[in-house]
């Protein structure tokens, strides 16, 4: 049976804000901004539907930037997309989304859309923007309504952990289809907001307590970060499947096994996060 195999394709670095964490400019004044070219996307496209078939994978795109919607040809890889019947996410920020457009990506067979939520209201808007924070909460209906599900994530570091269970509180409020979180990977030496182990085991259990307390409503609480495993397996509520090989466990993040990184510049990695080339497409 064929599975998926997911591609994190970043198509522009054109963005309307300059978070504290971006990976992409990071050390660098950002003005000189890359955006794939649509005859490079219609190239990597096919190479990746190319690989897809030698290995007897279906490709699942997440389409990110940067914003993706201000590539100037959005609308045509979408298209493109639509027209190789081909399922896809979009990983964005909320300012450009209105009902009309949310209506359409759905209609171009957008599946998901991703926003963040990196703080309550003040640490979000002082990490991303002025405005963001209402600016998110206001589009996740529209995408609910629309048709296509609603994801929340939360990039966790020194500066927001505290405020982790309250996010939580208000993905439920807001009825999100689904909630993750991931630990912020330092893009820099002297953005020192590190989480010592202690402290961030101790976010796993209040966040597992919250995830039991709604665990019958709406939202769907996404364990993306490997560390749940060890956490679960503490807890006796993880045990190793018996079909898995001896030594084997699979299970969290997919980088490096079943997911890599497209950047508009062509660069391929196994993870945006973490200086990982692989080559170029």
């Amino acid at each position: 049976m064929e599975q998926y195999f997911p591609f994190q394709w970043h198509i522009t670095e054109q963005c309307d804000q300059r978070c504290e964490h971006c990976y992409i400019f990071s050390g660098r004044s950002g003005s000189v901004i890359t955006e794939m070219p649509f005859k490079d996307i219609r190239t990597i496209l096919n190479n990746c539907l190319d690989f897809c078939g030698k290995f007897d994978r279906i490709p699942y795109f997440y389409l990110t930037g940067g914003d993706p919607i201000l590539h100037k040809d959005f609308w045509k890889v979408l298209e493109l997309l639509q027209t190789k019947e081909i399922d896809f996410s979009i990983l964005g920020n909320p300012f450009h989304l209105t009902r009309d457009v949310c209506e359409k990506l759905n209609r171009y067979g957008c599946k998901k859309y991703q926003l963040s939520l990196d703080g309550l209201k003040t640490t979000h808007d002082r990490i991303r923007k002025p405005g963001s924070f209402d600016a998110t909460l206001e589009k996740i209906p529209l995408i609910n309504e629309a048709g296509m599900t609603s994801v929340i994530m939360t990039t966790v570091s020194g500066t927001n952990i505290h405020e982790v269970p309250g996010i939580i509180d208000l993905a439920v409020k807001y009825k999100v289809d689904v909630f993750a979180f991931a630990r912020y990977c330092p893009t820099s030496l002297e953005k020192n907001i590190r989480i010592s182990p202690e402290e961030y085991r101790t976010l796993l259990e209040t966040c597992w307590k919250k995830f039991e307390t709604y665990k019958y409503g709406e939202t769907v609480f996404s364990l993306k970060d490997h560390l749940w495993t060890l956490f679960l397996y503490e807890k006796g509520l993880f045990t190793i499947p018996s079909e898995l090989r001896e030594g084997i466990i699979y299970d969290g993040c997919n980088c490096g096994i079943s997911h890599i990184t497209i950047q508009p510049d062509g660069g391929v990695s196994a993870c945006r996060r973490l200086e990982s080339p692989v080559g170029k497409d």
